[in-house]
């Protein structure tokens, strides 16, 4: 080994987009201290390289720097490209943007971006990152959700309006779930952590909000644990089985006849 080389990671690298600022910062700072090199993903690239140096010095791991805007076609395929590397055995994907406003007055070009940043970006980043991590035996994947993903039956006031910002937090919530069905016997885990209100440049340093220290905090020991879905403020953690158990009584809708309670004598 060169003078001034480091070796690579036992622990792998991680992956992380949106780690200029909030929870993708405090991600990378936790991994870092844990002895994972680091792939640090987002717009800021100024941030990233003083966060890069930061790390690199504290805890001699490698943070490369990936400037990248999620939204563009081939940013995305930049990322997708690093997130197949066979170092990595940890994907974070983090990066978002908020878009409130009600549906009817929203500019369609944002509107684009959130589903872009929210749905497409994630979902082609664990699809790249996933075959190599069950072929090496090794890995996890962490979406960072919401829980408005959860909100859908709240009207706006005193939520914001989100119908499409909800819909992809949603979208997070039953890929990753779903997802984590798949790969279940294998040694590779899933999670989607679900936040509240927390206190990130993304909502404006709200006060009285968790912190995003607390957030990382709770993804990572339910990531131990084996959790799939992490909320962070959550006391009550049958919460998750009772909303499966209101999903399965969903499911009793599919059947062949119609519901009674649809039998009018308009269509008798």
């Amino acid at each position: 080994m060169k003078t001034g080389e480091r070796m690579a990671s036992t622990q792998g690298t991680a992956l992380i987009t949106g780690t200029s600022a909030g929870i993708g910062l405090v991600y990378a700072r936790r991994l870092a201290e844990r002895g994972y090199d680091l792939v640090l993903v987002a717009r800021r690239e100024d941030r990233l390289r003083t966060l890069a140096r930061e790390l690199e010095a504290a805890h001699s791991i490698r943070a490369e720097v990936l400037k990248a805007d999620l939204t563009s076609d081939e940013d995305m395929r930049r990322v997708n490209q690093r997130a197949a590397g066979e170092d990595l055995s940890l994907l974070i994907n983090n990066a978002g943007i908020g878009g409130y406003a009600p549906f009817a007055e929203v500019d369609p070009v944002l509107l684009e971006q959130l589903v872009r940043l929210h749905i497409l970006a994630p979902m082609l980043a664990t699809r790249a990152a996933l075959p190599g991590m069950l072929a090496r035996g090794r890995g996890a994947i962490i979406n960072v959700a919401s829980l408005l993903a959860f909100s859908g039956s709240v009207p706006p006031n005193p939520l914001p309006h989100r119908a499409t910002y909800a819909g992809a937090k949603s979208f997070l919530v039953t890929f990753t779930r779903t997802l984590a069905g798949e790969v279940r016997g294998t040694p590779v885990k899933v999670q989607v952590v679900c936040p509240g209100m927390t206190a990130t440049e993304f909502n404006g340093g709200y006060r009285g909000a968790m912190t995003p220290e607390d957030v990382v905090t709770a993804s990572l020991v339910g990531l131990e644990r084996g959790e799939t879905v992490c909320v962070p403020g959550l006391e009550a953690a049958d919460a998750v089985a009772a909303l499966e158990q209101a999903e399965a009584g969903m499911r009793q809708g599919s059947k062949p006849t119609l519901a009674a309670r649809y039998r009018t004598p308009g269509n008798a």
